[in-house]
């Protein structure tokens, strides 16, 4: 009985291990995630993504280390909620190597150190396309004025890739020139034919590479008319203008001598209408036998023998009606 008193207190010694061990250890706290830094034409900032937590606002503090130090400095957001962080203008240089790394704290917890890759901006930045300020065209040529996407330094060595095609033909048929200049001219075009370009700038770096931007947006644009062409647009025209103004002039004259013969041409026939023809029938024939009554007796009778039986006796009614 006594050997089997161990065995029951066993479950009881595990139990308060696991207990005990419990309480012993600390809140964790996980380290940010997807650090990384984003660069944009020398402008750069760390950023990551944020620590969930379910109380509570998790603060964040950024360090850096360069190639030539290797002691760590405050990027300049320590304990800040913002999920990433600026670098300051002294670490605004193109061919450093820096290293960066963040953690996030949360109260008197503090997550472990999130390391992301060595950076170099003059490698690993990203250059916009640039701007065109101007374009003047001209019969042969399109001349162009650009401006790089951020401020050059001392010893710069910029190179503009051009990119153009005419507006019919499709934009894989495209033809490239390189300039270093920020005017320069494409020539060798068909005058009076829209043509589409764009520019891209190429940086050539430490390594002698050329670090290539961002094409920017095509732009269209017409190229003028020389003047042989122009000319030859004007004489015909003149010439077909002239011939128009002597023809109207000619049309004026000829109606202006013969418009007394034009108008007896456009005049219609004059003609009474049949209603009004019965109405002036009626109308004489009543005032021919009103006065019937007051002609001699002769000329009475040798007007009824010329008018003949048939109207004396078509009219019989309208005369007895005149008479009584």
């Amino acid at each position: 009985m006594r050997g089997r008193a161990p065995l029951r207190s066993l479950p009881l010694l595990l139990l308060l291990l696991v207990l005990g061990s419990a309480a012993e250890t600390p809140p964790y706290l996980p380290a940010p995630q997807n650090v990384e830094v984003y660069s944009y034409n020398f402008q750069s900032l760390l950023r990551w993504s944020p620590v969930p937590v379910e109380n509570g606002t998790v603060l964040y503090t950024a360090e850096y280390q360069t190639g030539s130090c290797g002691n760590w400095s405050d990027l300049g957001c320590a304990q800040s909620p913002q999920p990433q962080c600026r670098f300051p203008p002294e670490l605004q240089r193109r061919r450093w190597t820096i290293l960066l790394r963040v953690r996030a704290e949360l109260g008197t917890l503090a997550s472990p150190w999130a390391h992301c890759p060595a950076f170099v901006a003059e490698r690993d930045t990203t250059l916009g396309p640039p701007r065109v300020n101007n374009v003047s065209a001209s019969p042969g040529s399109l001349l162009l004025s650009v401006s790089p996407p951020f401020a050059p330094e001392a010893g710069d060595i910029l190179q503009y890739l051009v990119s153009y095609w005419e507006n019919s033909t499709s934009a894989t048929a495209k033809q490239k020139l390189s300039e270093s200049n920020t005017l320069f001219q494409i020539g060798n075009l068909k005058e009076s034919t829209l043509y589409c370009f764009r520019v891209q700038v190429q940086l050539r770096i430490y390594s002698g590479e050329l670090l290539e931007g961002l094409p920017s947006a095509p732009e269209c644009h017409r190229t003028a008319l020389s003047e042989a062409t122009r000319a030859g647009y004007i004489i015909p025209l003149f010439v077909l203008a002239l011939v128009v103004a002597n023809l109207v002039a000619a049309a004026l004259l000829f109606l202006w001598k013969h418009h007394q013969k034009i108008k007896y041409w456009a005049q219609p026939p004059l003609e009474i209408p049949s209603h009004f023809k019965e109405v002036r029938g009626a109308w004489g024939f009543l005032l021919q036998h009103r006065n019937w009554g007051s002609r001699p007796r002769a000329e009475q009778e040798q007007r009824a023998a010329s008018d003949g039986s048939k109207c004396a006796l078509c009219h019989l009614p309208l005369l007895s009606c005149l008479l009584s």
